[in-house]
């Protein structure tokens, strides 16, 4: 991400590719030193178990949701047969559906705002940097483990049982899970930073704070901006589903569409959903770029010019627009907080509800039922990720240009990528129990779509990354286009191909928990079942049971990344 790049003597690349150069200016190798060889990758547990362990649990994963080609062909048959049937779309009556829309736009706007605000004090005690007591620092970690560990919609369900239906629930939905993945990040944004601002500004004297606004929040800015954009498009896409629960938004219509089997208008509002994401991804991306700090070659790593005196801060367009920038968001975020019905009453009442809630958590009730139901959730994942990376590879390779040098293909690869990643994975579950009946099967093949779009985009951004001097040196021996992969690519790939695919696990993980909700498989139906019937006990079960899932797994990538990478 733009403003945390290092420039150190090897060029460390994301996808893991690293080289020394050390070349004179006329591009000779100076005395002594030697020719860059590409590094890689090592030969280690983590590169063969963990290819292996997928392999084993998708096998089993394959028996487990009765997958067979022939149910497989059927299934298709029954989802085209869906499809006629949500043609031509409609959208109904389109002022309530644009009104819905924009709901859909204040929830996310408003979680992201909320999630920021907590996670900059969050990150801060998080990071090893912190110098205050550690149990707030533990305390800090915890939260954002706890709140990465939940999705969305599972904390929307529990908002709406606290503050009713309403835009509201899934406003806090939003914030709560986003306070992880942001502050998680934003926590490793201030841990990259130079230590040596922070020691000068300690050393005349500034406390805690001052010391934390003035070196480590204003470096990491850039970087931060990007990360927030980059959350919001991604809570456009939840906040697009809450509905779902009664939490507000679009997601409210499609539900009221597919429980009244008015599938036209179904396929019209997924449309609606699908170009607003389109639209904000590009929106995202553009914004991404004017804030990056070497967005282009004249751009200038600096926060502001010189002004008329030494220490007053002078202004420029490029400060005008960022401060005139920065105005907007601030009433944006604002304006959107004024529209999740918030109002007193409603949190007297809430207080009642929240401590009714977590009061029935205790103690938590752990049954076979449940974990039978994670257990199912976990099949439905790695099954899904094996099949969704081996698909999100060649649709990487072919995607890639300088690997299959046909650019049409390139375009229509990446098309389809951006299309496929514009439906939320309860989307696709919701047509799959439609067409093929309530089941692990439903949610299998939801969840395989969105791992293909989203390992195929992963893999695709570092393929374009890896170094092409071997691979020219090969073409030029008269290799084939396997033989240059097989020999010249793959060995820059695989730290990238692993860490990328265990990532693809985790969210596949997150999203498998919820798609019960619709009746396609895993936990999600257990939990919204338990809330829906007041048993707390069952509910913080299940809970804990995902924390652990989630924190196990991540705590697997992490080793596998020092092993290979």
């Amino acid at each position: 991400m733009s403003g945390t790049m290092k420039e150190t003597a090897a060029d460390t690349r994301p996808d893991g590719v690293g080289t020394k150069r050390r070349r004179s200016n006329s591009g000779q190798l100076p005395p002594g030193a030697t020719q860059a060889v590409p590094k890689r990758p090592r030969v280690s547990a983590a590169t063969l178990g963990i290819p292996l362990a997928y392999l084993a649990v998708t096998v089993f994963g394959v028996w487990w949701i009765d997958i067979r080609p022939a149910a497989v062909a059927a299934g298709f048959g029954d989802i085209a047969r869906l499809l006629e049937r949500m043609v031509p779309p409609t959208t109904g009556p389109f002022p309530d559906l644009l009104a819905l829309t924009l709901e859909t736009l204040w929830i996310a706007v408003a979680g992201t705002g909320l999630a920021t605000i907590a996670s900059v004090f969050l990150a801060a005690a998080a990071s090893r940097h912190f110098t205050g007591p550690r149990v707030v620092r533990w305390l800090a970690q915890g939260i954002i483990i706890v709140t990465r560990a939940v999705p969305s919609l599972i904390f929307a369900i529990l908002f709406v049982r606290i503050f009713g239906l309403g835009p509201l629930a899934g406003g806090l939905a939003i914030a709560f899970h986003s306070i992880g993945m942001v502050g998680k990040m934003m926590a490793d944004v201030f841990e990259e930073q130079a230590p040596s601002p922070r020691e000068a500004i300690a050393s005349v004297g500034a406390n805690r704070l001052q010391n934390f606004v003035s070196t480590t929040l204003t470096r990491a800015l850039p970087a931060v901006t990007s990360l927030v954009i980059y959350r919001l498009d991604i809570n456009v896409r939840a906040s697009a589903i809450l509905g779902l629960v009664g939490a507000g938004g679009i997601g409210v219509a499609l539900q009221t569409a597919i429980g009244s089997l008015n599938y036209r208008r179904a396929a019209g509002i997924i449309l609606v959903i699908v170009c607003l994401l389109l639209i904000l991804e590009l929106v995202a991306y553009l914004v991404q770029r004017a804030v990056a700090e070497h967005a282009d070659e004249h751009t200038q790593s600096q926060l502001h010019v010189a002004g008329a005196a030494q220490a007053d801060p002078g202004w420029n367009r490029s400060r005008v627009l960022r401060t005139a920038a920065a105005v907007s968001a601030l009433m944006l975020f604002l304006f959107s907080l004024s529209q999740l019905s918030l109002n007193p009453a409603r949190l007297g009442q809430a207080w009642d509800n929240a401590a009714a809630l977590l009061s029935g958590f205790v103690p938590p009730v752990f049954t076979e039922q449940i974990l039978l139901g994670i257990f199912e959730s976990v099949i439905m994942a790695f099954t899904a990720t094996f099949f969704g990376v081996l698909l999100g590879l060649i649709i990487a390779v072919l995607s890639t240009r300088h690997l299959i040098r046909f650019e049409p293909l390139s375009l229509t690869l990446r098309a389809v990528v951006v299309f496929m990643r514009g439906i939320p994975d309860i989307v696709y579950a919701l047509i799959f129990v439609a067409a093929l009946g309530l089941g692990p099967f439903a949610g299998f093949l939801a969840l395989s779509i969105s791992c293909t779009a989203l390992a195929s985009k992963f893999f695709t951004d570092s393929l374009q990354n890896v170094d092409p001097a071997p691979l020219r040196a090969l073409e030029a021996t008269g290799a084939g286009r396997v033989q240059v992969f097989v020999s010249g690519v793959w060995p820059q790939f695989v730290p990238s191909f692993i860490g990328n695919s265990l990532f693809t696990s985790d969210l596949a993980l997150r999203e498998s928990a919820v798609l019960g909700i619709v009746g396609a498989g895993g936990i999600g139906f257990l939990l919204d079942e338990s809330v829906a019937t007041l048993n707390y006990q069952q509910t913080a079960g299940i809970l804990i049971g995902l924390i652990v899932v989630v924190v196990a797994l991540e705590s697997v990538a992490r080793w596998a990344r020092r092993k290979v990478i």
